[in-house]
């Protein structure tokens, strides 16, 4: 399974931007898809959840400012952030997580996230 971000880019402080994760298979074989994001010197950080049945979960961090969704047609799941901040700076992950058949934990190569102030 492949996954492949892209939408990162340098943006101002307000701004918003829209993530961009396609997997190389049919993403409803996946439990759940989400976004991770790490920055510098710090931990990977939950940021976004979404079901196979379409339920969404966020931290409080970013609830209220990004938005998970997801395109089946085009195994494809978005992250929209709006009203970024120079902490949402980061480097920005699509993960897959399947629990049935083939079961296994996908991550993609990540995306640059860059919010000035």
């Amino acid at each position: 399974v492949q996954l492949v971000e892209s939408g990162g880019g340098l943006v101002q402080t307000g701004g918003s931007l829209r993530l961009s994760c396609v997997a190389s298979e049919n993403i409803l074989r996946f439990n759940t898809m989400g976004w991770y994001r790490q920055a510098p010197g710090k931990s990977r950080e939950w940021i976004a959840t979404i079901t196979q049945g379409g339920s969404t979960a966020y931290p409080p961090s970013v609830k209220g400012r990004f938005t998970i969704s997801r395109e089946n047609a085009k195994n494809t799941v978005y992250l929209q952030m709006n009203s970024l901040k120079p902490e949402d700076t980061a480097v920005y992950y699509c993960k897959a997580d399947a629990y049935e058949s083939n079961p296994g934990t996908y991550w993609g190569q990540g995306t640059q996230v860059t919010v000035s102030s």
